[in-house]
């Protein structure tokens, strides 16, 4: 399992996720650099991504969205911060209408994704840190820890094929 660690802190109104997987960086990068594969593995099996609008740059917009197996769609953005092709991107991250408005009473996080090189490997740790701890115990509550870890473990098979 390419996840190797989770760690939540209300304190710090922070959830850290680390995993490893058996490519290089450049290769871990792709996958979030290309829509068409981010799409293979940003939400849990069972909940498949499309993604409407994707500028990973500076300043770019993601808009995104989740469809269940029932159908329902659940909208989600980012908007990206910082690009340091391959080793780290960061950006808002946050729950959308259908329009992709934010929506104001849902949390939004800051997020840092950063890629290190290890042993031919790759290290990836996903930091998001959240206005309040209400709004993290909320995404907690929701399944966030279950739910990207699913989708993060998608990774290593994804790559493999």
């Amino acid at each position: 399992m390419p996840v190797t660690d989770v760690a939540s802190d209300l304190d710090a109104r922070t959830l850290t996720l680390t995993a490893e997987f058996d490519a290089p960086v450049e290769r871990i990068w792709q996958i979030y650099a290309d829509p068409r594969q981010l799409e293979k593995i940003w939400g849990p099996p069972g909940y498949p991504a499309t993604f409407v609008d994707h500028e990973l740059r500076p300043g770019g917009r993601i808009n995104y969205y989740m469809t269940s197996p029932e159908g329902e769609k659940f909208p989600g953005y980012w908007k990206v911060q910082t690009v340091d092709e391959p080793t780290e991107f960061t950006f808002l991250d946050g729950f959308a209408d259908a329009d992709f408005n934010p929506l104001p009473d849902m949390p939004e996080s800051s997020n840092v994704y950063s890629f290190a090189e290890k042993d031919g490997r790759t290290l990836a740790t996903y930091v998001s840190t959240y206005g309040s701890a209400e709004g993290l115990q909320k995404v907690l509550d929701m399944g966030v820890i279950e739910g990207a870890s699913l989708a993060i473990n998608q990774i290593d098979e994804f790559i493999k094929a």
